[in-house]
């Protein structure tokens, strides 16, 4: 039997939080397997050379990787409003780019924004992060395999 001890914790706006301090947490590891589209990206290289498509690439990347850093900033300031615009222009990104799973989180970060539904929103947004992550390195690295 584990023992447990009373804790104590300052919330933000004064009062106090009385809870019990555990000996044993369990951390939930998240692990989504990143798929890009491969004819939406043979479709890029057949529609521009090879340079055009690696270009365009490339550009998307740099926009992605802003865009989603940009997000991070706006939702720890609340600025949910910025953050929608944010999320809407991510999934449209993704999807020329064939990031589909990127394009729907990015999608469902919008729609909880619009819902007003906070704990979706956290939990969304968090999985945006972590697939936009994902996304980029597997971009990167097809595009290592390539040269």
């Amino acid at each position: 039997m584990g023992t447990t001890a009373t804790a104590l914790s300052l919330l933000p706006w004064g009062r106090v939080d009385r809870g019990e301090a555990v000996e044993k947490v369990t951390v939930l590891v998240q692990n989504e397997v990143v798929r890009l589209d491969p004819e939406r990206l043979g479709t890029l290289y057949a529609q521009l050379d090879e340079a055009g498509a690696e270009d365009i690439l490339g550009r998307a990347m740099e926009e992605l990787a802003v865009r989603l850093t940009c997000g991070e900033r706006y939702f720890r300031q609340g600025r949910f409003d910025d953050l929608r615009k944010v999320a809407r222009s991510v999934a449209a990104i993704a999807d020329q780019i064939g990031m589909h799973m990127l394009a729907r989180v990015a999608r469902d970060v919008a729609i909880c924004i619009e819902r007003l539904d906070d704990n979706g929103l956290a939990a969304t947004f968090a999985r945006l992060l972590r697939i936009g992550e994902r996304s980029l390195t597997a971009v990167w690295d097809i595009r290592d395999l390539s040269v």
